[in-house]
């Protein structure tokens, strides 16, 4: 007895660790993630892992009541006949089953290990999906056939060097060839020349965009086709797939409006002028970005407005511009435009109608900016034309190829209209007259050297007459023109000459006041001492006595004159006439004219010329006038006396003799004291006899010839 229980226990130990051992095992059964199940000799589940319960969408609870059988009896007849698993099969085998739910697997059964105490183990993979893949690919592959041989476009599967691998039957009847006249040759061959660059850019294009279309021409029996084409890769990228339609006549018709219309909306959209559609009524329907942006307006505020509702002002010239439209179908003119936000644009338009189509197009550009600008170039000019025109300086803008403004005040300097000035070119001005020209060519040259460059220049005039003119001139002053400022000086230089002349005359005066004092008082001792001398002489000596007394009142009659100048005399200003002057001057000179066999002519204008003077200064200029005349003529002639009245205010004396004339550098000189052409002058006569004249408010003009004659002109105002 002790024996066996000891044996029992031992037993129970064991069944014990037997248990442990096979619960170890069902864990890693139950934890492995490949579905495993265990069938007795009826096809009974007598064990499953978790993945199994998982795969057949079924608890192992209840599984331990079913078969896999179950799973098998919901098959088609035919397929439950074939099964093998109905008798325990030994090698792997694949079936269909279906869960509960439905839905059908593809299971295939691995047995595991040999068949003990009569179950099997089975490891179940699901193909489920690989048989789905490979049956769906079977079914692309046909259905790609069927579609590639059935299309109605052409369609050539062709490798990266262009061989032909594959056409289908629409291909071969477009090219009119067999296909085995079509396979294994190169695309290029029957691609038109023109086009085979551009194919095989069509080519290259396609490994980066996996989709290229384009338009090609083919040539079939030696005729050029067009067709539009599309080129992909095919799966893998072996093979290239190209799709081809042959284009018709109205096809090229329509692809042609289809491109035109294309790139008259690119065009139409992108243009940097603003263009506007509308119908006859008005009313805008079509606008593009530019319109929108130079009308501050959206498309949307635009469309279905009226076109003239932007205009600024419905004036005269709008309603011209309509009319013109209206006569024309067109018009091109500028109009102000007020934006919604209030800003003033003025915009260049074209406006075309199109009656027959419906429909009439205006094209706007904005000249906002250019008008501006203009207008403040308008203004410039009216500012640079009003200082050009108003300042009292002659302006003359030329260049190397002529005259090309001159203002008035240049015109009445020079004497010449802007019509005529302009006519001439530089050179032909300046050698109009040859003896302006060195001083005119030396004032250009140093111009042109130094920019800046001023001269006064004498200009002759073509009636002899000279003016002397200040140049200013500056090189380049805009635009290559130069511009030169002018003025007339020969006046300036005239006061000038009369202020040297006058401080000169002050000069002698104040020593002819202290020269005469001087010698006026040992003079009267002299005269005195000498007539006694006369009285009481014996001998004959009247001859020394007469020329001593002709020269000391030759002295005092300098004197006299030196206090003629060294202050003002009191005049006794009162009506006179000239012409009564004149003949008591004369008369006192006959007896002298007649011994120097010298004849007066006189002629008078008018019966008298009454005038404000003192009667005997006038009568001392005239005298020492007329005694120069009689004196620069040793053998005889002519004096000639005229008077005549000049502008109207002044009456002019003019004393003309025929005597060997004056040179021009010394008639300027005449007038200055101590200057003189006569071996015994003074030079204070004619000295005395201008200061006089200007005490009378009147003026000495002289004209002179060598060889001829000299003319004095005196001019007086006569008594208003």
């Amino acid at each position: 007895m002790k024996i066996g229980l000891e044996k029992e226990t031992q037993y129970e130990d064991e069944l014990k660790k037997l248990k442990i051992q096979i619960e170890g095992l069902q864990d890693i059964f139950h934890s492995m993630s490949e579905p495993y199940i265990r069938v007795d000799e009826d096809l009974r589940f007598t064990f499953v892992n978790d993945a199994a319960c998982a795969l057949l969408e079924t608890t192992a609870g209840k599984l331990s009541l079913m078969r896999i059988t179950d799973f098998l009896d919901v098959i088609p007849l035919h397929i439950q006949e074939d099964s093998s698993l109905r008798e325990k099969p030994k090698d792997r085998e694949r079936q269909m089953i279906q869960l509960h739910t439905g839905d059908l697997k593809q299971i295939e059964f691995v047995p595991v290990g040999p068949v003990t105490e009569g179950e099997q183990m089975y490891r179940l993979e699901d193909v489920t999906l690989d048989l789905s893949a490979t049956r769906e690919k079977s079914m692309s592959r046909q259905m790609f056939l069927d579609l590639f041989d059935t299309a109605t476009e052409s369609i050539v599967l062709f490798d990266s060097s262009g061989i032909i691998m594959e056409v289908n039957h629409a291909f071969i009847q477009v090219m009119g060839i067999p296909k085995k006249g079509i396979v294994g040759k190169n695309m290029m061959d029957f691609i038109s020349p023109d086009y085979k660059s551009y194919w095989d850019q069509s080519i290259r294009k396609v490994l980066n965009v996996s989709n290229f279309k384009g338009e090609v021409e083919m040539i079939i029996r030696d005729e050029p086709y067009h067709f539009t084409f599309s080129i992909s890769p095919t799966v893998g990228n072996d093979l290239y797939m190209s799709v081809l339609q042959r284009l018709t006549e109205s096809n090229l018709i329509e692809k042609r409006l289809e491109t035109s219309e294309r790139i008259f909306a690119e065009l139409f959209d992108q243009s940097m002028d603003a263009i506007i559609f509308w119908n006859d009524d008005g009313v805008i329907f079509r606008v593009n970005h530019s319109a929108c942006k130079i009308f501050e307006s959206t498309r949307e505020e635009m469309i279905g407005s009226y076109i003239w509702k932007y205009v600024y002002s419905n004036d005269q010239h709008f309603e011209q511009m309509l009319e013109t439209f209206e006569r024309d179908t067109q018009v091109r003119d500028e109009l102000f435009y007020k934006m919604p936000n209030n800003q003033i644009k003025l915009l260049e338009l074209t406006a075309k109608k199109h009656e027959g189509d419906g429909y009439n197009v205006t094209i706007f550009r904005n000249v906002s900016e250019r008008w501006l600008i203009e207008k403040e170039l308008r203004d410039s000019e009216k500012k640079f034309r009003k200082i050009f025109e108003g300042t009292l300086d002659g302006l003359i803008l030329w260049n190397h190829e002529g005259f090309k403004d001159i203002n008035e005040a240049g015109q009445e300097i020079l004497e010449i209209t802007k019509d005529k000035l302009l006519s001439f070119t530089v050179t032909e001005f300046i050698e109009k007259i040859p003896g302006n020209a060195p001083e005119l060519n030396a004032h250009i040259e140093n111009v042109y050297k130094h920019e800046v460059f001023s001269s006064i220049i004498p200009i002759i005039f073509e009636d002899g007459r000279v003016k002397h003119i200040e140049f200013l001139t500056r090189k380049n002053v805009y635009s290559s023109l130069n511009l030169s400022i002018f003025r007339d000086v020969s006046k300036n230089l005239e006061m000038q000459e009369q202020i040297r002349k006058s401080d000169t005359l002050n000069v002698v005066g104040e020593l002819a006041a202290g020269i005469a004092h001087e010698i006026r008082n040992p003079m009267t001792a002299l005269k005195g001492f000498i007539q006694l001398l006369e009285d009481g002489v014996e001998g004959d000596f009247s001859t020394y006595f007469h020329v001593i007394t002709s020269e000391i009142k030759r002295i005092e009659t300098i004197i006299t004159e030196f206090l003629v100048l060294a202050k003002p005399q009191a005049l006794k200003i009162v009506k006179q006439d000239v012409h009564t002057i004149l003949r008591e001057t004369l008369e006192l000179l006959a007896a002298q004219a007649l011994l120097e066999n010298i004849q007066f002519d006189t002629f008078f204008e008018e019966v008298e010329f009454p005038v404000l003077c003192e009667a005997n200064q006038l009568k001392q200029v005239f005298i020492n006038i007329i005694k120069n005349a009689l004196e620069v003529m040793p053998d005889g002639g002519a004096v000639r006396i005229d008077t005549s009245r000049c502008s109207g205010k002044y009456v002019c004396i003019s004393i003309t003799d025929q005597g060997m004339g004056i040179s021009s550098e010394k008639l300027k000189k005449l007038g200055e004291p101590f200057y003189t052409t006569k071996d015994r002058g003074t030079g204070l006569g004619l000295m005395v006899s201008y200061k006089i004249i200007e005490e009378h408010k009147g003026y000495i003009d002289v004209e002179s010839e060598v060889d001829k004659g000299t003319s004095f002109h005196i001019y007086l105002p006569l008594e208003s």
